[in-house]
């Protein structure tokens, strides 16, 4: 789309809120599918004064039904494929608009609604430390100062072109596209549709992206061999918040000489708070890089328990001091008094308390040593482990649950319940999965489940997570009985998914998601299997074959095909290349092919 038609197309939607939902600054979810036409939805909402609310379709439907309520938003804007979703969504309280039947031209200027700096421009749903997620607001004022300090910290201009990968409901979207839009420059989404997988250094090459955000290295580099096409770019980042030397010595040799590593600390509720821009020339003599310096407007503090300012080098609590902080939480008051602060000095800003813990170089350059309290990153996503621990008393058999991040195999940190239960036989791992996956994403549900006669306690009663036992490799108590592989593709596949599950032993009917795996390490086993049976298949397919025997089906019928090797490293580059975002919503797709009774079943 040309900025013109992006622009006649929003103005569309604007006036087609307007003439649904009214004026005023309410909230407006939207649940479309990535690529242009949310894009389109969102500057149509704004456009139309309304607070936008993204609906990731890929989250359970009890969630997104929670976020519509607490929102309260009574309009819901949708497209053709999530139709049917948006009504079980919206269910008698709310109206469904489809964007894509929107019709009739609009005038240039055509957008009715006039909107003030500090109008609310969004709510975004972040995992909640009370059970629920929260929602984080943010005006138009935060959006363009946010949009200034990315413009002016990496010279972003007309001529870039940005690869846009993240879920619109994640704070990480909106510093892609208003940057982006705001500045003339190209947008490029890019997603997993319908089982075909363009990887993303084809992509790259082919759509000559200069910048682009590219999950975790370690995992993306097996396959890059030098040879892709990659000189257009000038500046990648990678997911998660650390970044190590390892990985910054694999990009000298694999990326091109010109390419820059970008650094950030950011927080939904602050946007980029620091920033570190990293060149081939750079020195690195540090394992764990810094997360760099603070950005324009953005005041960088260390506080001790009592809230007092700490000297560099001590560690302690990060807090942010500026005027452009989020307003706070939707409809939170309580929660918003608490971590944000107003300034003792009677000045305009205002101070937030990440809850993030950091050390301060001399020169200023901040180090991150990880949360303060229960919030945990998994496999890039914030994760309060309270509301994972609610979800588990809410199943039936369950007495006390405990939840922790984990290093474990190639995950580096996974999520560990430790669970007391009521009664014998204790609930299952495969019921304890179905059970969670009615109520939350696939990154808050525990990969490991540990059963325990008691939980180890402080003095003070409260459960002393340091003594919990380590999970160990052993398998995990399913539904159905092990049953162990006989075949000889049988027993290859045993022994692939056992080393990326970190398990002693794998049954040929044991489903894959229940051992403990996710969409995006289902992507890893995929690309050992290819490359083990020098295989020609489509991913699609093997997502929806959750388990070895069906796999080692599935393998014996295609085993006749032969691949050529440039063929098979195209395909294993593809599959290297998959981001977390994109291997959720493949699988989200598989997933929805199977009938609510075949899903119970």
């Amino acid at each position: 789309m040309t900025y013109a038609e992006l622009n006649e197309a929003a103005n569309r939607t604007a006036h087609a809120i307007l003439d649904k939902h009214g004026e005023g600054n309410q909230p407006v979810a939207i649940l479309i599918e990535h690529g242009a036409e949310v894009l389109v939805a969102i500057l149509g909402a704004l456009k139309a004064g309304k607070i936008y609310v993204p609906l990731d379709p890929s989250y359970p439907l009890e969630r997104l039904r929670f976020m519509l309520r607490d929102a309260g938003a009574n309009l819901i804007v949708t497209d053709h494929k999530h139709r049917v979703l948006a009504f079980e969504v919206a269910g008698h309280e709310c109206q469904v608009m489809n964007a894509e039947e929107i019709k009739g031209d609009v005038a240039p200027g055509g957008d009715r609604a006039r909107v003030t700096p500090d109008a609310l421009a969004y709510i975004l749903y972040t995992s909640g430390s009370t059970g629920q997620p929260k929602g984080v607001v943010d005006n138009h004022r935060n959006v363009l100062h946010g949009t200034l300090r990315f413009t002016n910290g990496i010279h972003l201009s007309v001529e870039d072109r940005l690869s846009f990968t993240h879920s619109c409901s994640s704070s990480a979207s909106v510093r892609r596209i208003f940057p982006a839009l705001l500045n003339g420059a190209s947008l490029f989404p890019f997603d997993v549709r319908e089982g075909r997988i363009d990887g993303l250094f084809n992509f790259i090459g082919r759509e000559e992206i200069t910048w682009a955000s590219l999950g975790r290295i370690r995992d993306l580099v097996r396959n890059l061999d030098g040879n892709q096409r990659l000189d257009s770019l000038r500046l990648i980042s990678f997911g998660g918040e650390v970044v190590h030397k390892s990985e910054v010595e694999i990009w000298k040799k694999l990326f091109p000489a010109h390419c820059v590593i970008g650094i950030w600390l950011s927080a939904t509720e602050t946007g980029n708070i620091t920033q570190l821009l990293i060149d081939q020339q750079s020195r690195i003599s540090v394992d764990i890089l810094p997360v760099g310096y603070p950005t324009e407007g953005m005041q960088v503090m260390l506080l001790d328990d009592a809230g007092q300012p700490l000297p560099d080098g001590e560690v302690g609590e990060i807090a942010v001091r500026s005027r452009y902080l989020s307003p706070g939480y939707w409809q939170r008051p309580d929660l918003t008094k608490e971590k944000f602060l107003a300034d003792s000095h009677g000045r305009a800003e205002r101070i937030y308390l990440t809850g993030d813990l950091g050390r301060r170089a001399p020169d200023g350059c901040l180090f991150y040593l990880g949360r303060k309290d229960d919030q945990v990153k998994i496999r890039g996503y914030r994760v309060e482990v309270a509301e994972t621990e609610a979800a588990l008393l809410k199943v039936s058999g369950v007495k006390k649950a405990v939840v922790t991040a984990r290093e474990r195999g190639l995950d580096n940190q996974v999520l560990v319940a430790y669970l007391m239960t009521e009664r014998r036989p204790a609930p299952t791992v495969t019921e304890l999965r179905r059970s969670l996956a009615k109520t939350l994403p696939e990154h808050m549900i525990p990969s490991v489940f540990v059963m325990q006669d008691h939980l180890p306690l402080t003095p003070t009663g409260k459960v002393e997570k340091r003594s919990l036992p380590d999970p160990g490799k052993e398998r995990p108590e399913l539904d159905g009985a092990y049953v162990p592989p006989t075949t000889p593709i049988e027993k290859t596949l045993a022994q692939i998914w056992s080393d990326v599950l970190s398990l002693d032993r794998v049954g040929i009917y044991d489903s894959f998601f229940d051992l403990g795996g996710h969409s995006l390490i289902a992507t890893r086993v995929v690309s050992k299997v290819i490359e083990r049976f020098q295989l020609e298949l489509p991913l699609q397919s093997l997502f929806a074959t959750p388990t070895i025997a069906e796999m080692a089906a599935m393998i014996a019928e295609h085993q006749a095909k032969e691949i050529s090797k440039p063929e098979l490293d195209r395909i294993l580059a593809e599959l290297e290349s998959i981001s977390e975002e994109k291997a959720r919503q493949l699988l989200a797709d598989a997933t929805r092919k199977t009938t609510p009774r075949e899903a119970d079943e």
